[in-house]
């Protein structure tokens, strides 16, 4: 198993503490810093600022937003940063969520798994540098009956091959994410439930012929370094209401099914109406312990050790951290921690 960094959102105040961040990962041999986006900073941009500060851990999107750019647009992108990096990105997909898509981008949220297969066939097509003449349900290129042409990328991307991540919650998205993809990114992963996805996600590579050895298993998991892993808990509190309360709508928030799957109907409706009328900090001290136990890294190297191992022992090939509420030094040190952690676990790769 590998380390990874999650750097999250740019532009909320601490993009200093996290191009340091990304450096000193770089340092110490940390596989791939990953950037997100929402309908803020574009993750593009900070990549390519992250990549011309490093030299050796890779750069990934988790994600590019599908509903924010034209398939070709991705490859090119895609392209163009894997150039720029010398082969360090890594493109990682996914359709957001139907408030983002449709309020921001005026994209419908409609038919997301035919859209994902469609958007990722061109991208690979484009990617290959063969022409894109692709007639789909969702995306038409070149548009019939006018000038437009097949056109092949003109970049060189450094590898054959840019691996593509796709994240997904749901069963049927987890299934494709295993049919089509390179690798997975995941979120509220835990390893007493994750086999589950991931027998999904072989289910999904069996059916194009293929095995799960070389496919890249990558959950972002919350790390609070203490002694007091309770104590540590209550930093996670905020983010994880947010997710289960407040992301989509009362009627469509994947990361809500997620915790009712694994078991936590009840707490997770009760945090959904709290955090939907606003009161936040009772939403989050309502989410559950066992919940961010289980989907973060608390507490002493030697209990974030344990956890690891069985991280690995689940299937994770890379496991990516976040630092939580902690300043440049603390984050830092958590860093440090994490490598002295996986070490003493002895599931490294």
């Amino acid at each position: 198993m590998r380390l990874g960094l999650n750097m999250g959102y740019w532009g909320a105040g601490n993009d200093a503490a996290n191009l340091e961040l990304a450096k000193e990962a770089d340092r110490l041999g940390y596989s791939v810093a990953w950037v997100a986006e929402a309908y803020g900073s574009d993750a593009p941009t900070v990549l390519s600022w992250v990549a011309a500060q490093t030299s050796s851990i890779d750069v990934g999107s988790a994600i590019l937003q599908i509903p924010a750019r034209r398939p070709t647009m991705a490859a090119m992108t895609a392209a163009t940063l894997d150039t720029l990096s010398g082969g360090r990105f890594r493109l990682g997909l996914g359709v957001s969520g139907p408030q983002v898509s449709e309020g921001w981008y005026g994209v419908k949220f409609d038919k997301p798994l035919a859209r994902t297969r469609e958007y990722v066939e061109i991208v690979r097509t484009a990617l290959r540098r063969e022409r894109v003449d692709y007639q789909g349900k969702h995306f038409v290129q070149p548009l019939p009956g006018g000038p437009g042409k097949p056109l092949k990328l003109t970049v060189h991307p450094v590898r054959e091959q840019i691996p593509i991540y796709l994240a997904s919650i749901g069963p049927k998205n987890l299934e494709l994410t295993g049919e089509i993809a390179d690798g997975w990114l995941a979120i509220f992963y835990s390893p007493e439930h994750g086999r589950e996805s991931l027998e999904l996600i072989a289910k999904g590579r069996a059916k194009a012929g293929k095995a799960m050895d070389g496919f890249d298993v990558v959950p972002t998991v919350p790390l609070v370094v203490g002694d007091d892993w309770q104590a540590a808990a209550d930093h996670v509190r905020a983010y994880a209401a947010l997710y289960v309360g407040g992301m989509g709508s009362r009627e469509q928030n994947f990361y809500n099914n997620l915790a009712c799957r694994m078991g936590y109907e009840a707490e997770a409706a009760e945090v959904q109406d709290l955090y939907l009328s606003k009161q936040y900090e009772a939403a989050a001290a309502k989410v559950p312990l066992g919940f961010l136990d289980q989907t973060a890294l608390l507490g002493p190297k030697e209990r974030v050790a344990e956890k690891m191992q069985a991280l690995a022992e689940s299937g994770v090939t890379t496991l990516t951290i976040s630092p939580v509420l902690q300043d440049l030094e603390q984050a830092k040190v958590a860093l440090r921690v994490a490598v002295e952690a996986l070490d003493l676990a002895g599931v490294g790769s």
